[in-house]
């Protein structure tokens, strides 16, 4: 198989080694540790977060989250499915504020090696009345 832009999908084993950065992806957000975190991603990464400007490139994703750094939370991971360049997680985000939680879904690419090439978040929210 090969992505649409005829280059093939990573192996499994890079597919294996993208779940586990994702993974740690949450860790590293929970702990503050932002240094950590960008190292997992492939310096022309891209992320799209609702309410956020779309950003591209390691410094712009890793100075988004400095900018939606706040009260400490938690991300709670409830499923990871993953084939080929994808990954896809659900869970949930806490605060430790009044802020109630809320569900979520991210959808990563990975590159051939397994870093994350970018995300795109949405959140689950009630539809209007």
């Amino acid at each position: 198989m090969s992505r649409p832009t005829g280059h093939p999908l990573p192996s499994a084993a890079a597919t294996a080694a993208g779940v586990d950065h994702v993974l740690l992806s949450y860790r590293y957000l929970d702990d503050g540790d932002l240094d950590a975190y960008g190292s997992l991603f492939a310096d022309d990464a891209q992320v799209n977060r609702p309410g956020v400007p779309h950003g591209q490139g390691r410094r712009r994703l890793l100075d988004l989250h400095a900018q939606l750094a706040g009260p400490p939370s938690r991300h709670h991971v409830y499923k990871v499915v993953a084939q080929g360049d994808a990954v896809a997680v659900m869970g949930r985000l806490t605060r430790r504020s009044p802020a109630s939680p809320v569900d979520f879904a991210d959808f990563f690419t990975l590159s051939d090696d397994g870093l994350l090439l970018g995300y795109r978040r949405f959140y689950f929210a009630p539809p209007s009345p």
